[in-house]
C-alpha cells in the first residue's frame, strides 16, 4: 500500500512538473488570443469542435515553444528568484526528458493545427515559434531589440486564428495584429521593470533605452500604451466590428494609459505593478468586446 502510494505521488509530482514546463497561464492566453481570431474571421456557423481542437494546438505549440526556451535557459534561470523553481533547473524534469516532451507536445500540436485548421496557419505558427526560440531568447541579454523582436511572436496568435478561419491574410487580420503587437510593450516593460534585479543577474537587457527604472522608460511605457487609443478604433472604423466595442476599447485604453502616467511621476514598483495588472486586463476585455460586438 505504501509503495503503491509513492508511486501514485512520484507519477502525480512527474505530471505536474511536465504541466508546468508548458507554462500552462501563458500558453491558456496565446490559446484564447488564437481563438479570438479565428472567431473574428468566422462566417456563417461556428464549428465549434473545429474551435476547441485548433485551440488545444495552439496550446501544445506555444507549451513547446516556452519549454524549449526552459531547456535553452536552464542554467540562467537557476540565477533568477523567479525562476529557479522550473523544472529543468531543479532536476524535477532531466533535460532530455523537457526536450523529448516539446518535441511531442510540438508534433501533437503542428499536427492538430493542420488537422483542423490549415497548412497556412501551421506554417505562421511555425514561424512564430522560430523567432520566439531563435530570436527572442538569445537577444534577452543583447538588449532592448528583444522586446521587439518578441513582440511579433507575442501577436501573432490572433493573427493565426483568423488564418486558420478564412485561409488568408487580409488588413482586418494585421489590424488585430498590430493591436496585440503594441500592447506588448507596455506589457513587456512593466514587467522588465518589476523583474529588473532578477533579470540582470542573468544578463537580461529589456528595458528601453539606457535600461534603467526611470523617467526615459516610463515615457517609452506611456507612448506605446498611447498608441492603442487609435488602434483600438480601427475594428469599428473598417466595419469589422460595432462602434459599441470601440468606445469600450478606447476607455479601457485609457484607463490603461492613465497608470503610466503615475509612474512618469513616481518611478515606483507599485505603479509598474498596476500596469501590469493593467496589461493583462486591457487585451481579454477588449478582445472580447470585439466578438460579442460582431455578433
Amino acid at each position: 500500500m505504501v509503495g503503491t502510494t509513492s508511486i501514485s505521488d512520484l507519477i502525480r509530482a512527474k505530471s505536474g512538473a511536465y504541466y508546468e514546463l508548458l507554462k500552462p497561464r501563458l500558453s491558456f492566453l496565446v490559446a484564447f488570443s488564437s481563438a479570438f481570431g479565428f472567431l473574428l474571421g468566422s462566417q456563417g456557423t461556428i464549428d465549434w469542435i473545429q474551435l476547441l481542437m485548433f485551440a488545444v494546438g495552439g496550446f501544445l505549440i506555444s507549451g513547446s515553444s516556452v519549454a524549449i526556451n526552459q531547456i535553452i535557459e536552464f542554467r540562467l534561470d537557476a540565477m533568477m528568484m523567479r525562476t529557479k523553481g522550473r523544472p529543468v533547473p531543479t532536476g524535477r524534469v532531466s533535460r532530455m526528458e523537457a526536450i523529448e516532451f516539446a518535441i511531442l507536445a510540438s508534433a501533437v500540436g503542428y499536427g492538430i493545427v493542420y488537422y483542423y485548421a490549415n497548412l497556412f496557419a501551421v506554417v505562421l505558427s511555425l514561424i512564430s515559434m522560430m523567432l520566439y526560440v531563435f530570436g527572442y531568447t538569445p537577444l534577452k541579454r543583447v538588449g532592448p531589440i528583444a522586446v521587439f523582436v518578441g513582440a511579433i511572436p507575442g501577436a501573432m496568435p490572433p493573427l493565426i486564428g483568423w488564418v486558420a478561419a478564412t485561409g488568408a491574410i487580409s488588413h482586418e487580420a494585421l489590424i488585430i495584429f498590430g493591436i496585440q503587437f503594441i500592447w506588448q510593450f507596455p506589457h513587456f516593460w512593466a514587467i522588465a521593470w518589476l523583474a529588473d534585479e532578477d533579470y540582470k543577474k542573468a544578463g537580461f537587457k529589456l528595458l528601453p533605452g539606457n535600461g534603467r527604472k526611470d523617467l526615459n522608460t516610463a515615457i517609452n511605457i506611456m507612448v506605446y500604451t498611447l498608441f492603442l487609443l487609435p488602434l483600438g478604433l480601427l475594428p469599428s472604423y473598417f466595419g469589422l466590428t460595432g462602434i459599441t466595442s470601440g468606445v469600450i476599447a478606447t476607455l479601457c485604453g485609457v484607463l490603461f494609459l492613465s497608470q503610466t502616467f503615475m509612474l512618469m511621476k513616481d518611478n515606483s514598483r507599485k505603479s509598474a505593478l498596476k500596469i501590469m495588472f493593467s496589461s493583462f486586463i486591457y487585451l481579454p476585455i477588449v478582445q472580447i468586446a470585439y466578438l460579442l460586438d460582431k455578433i
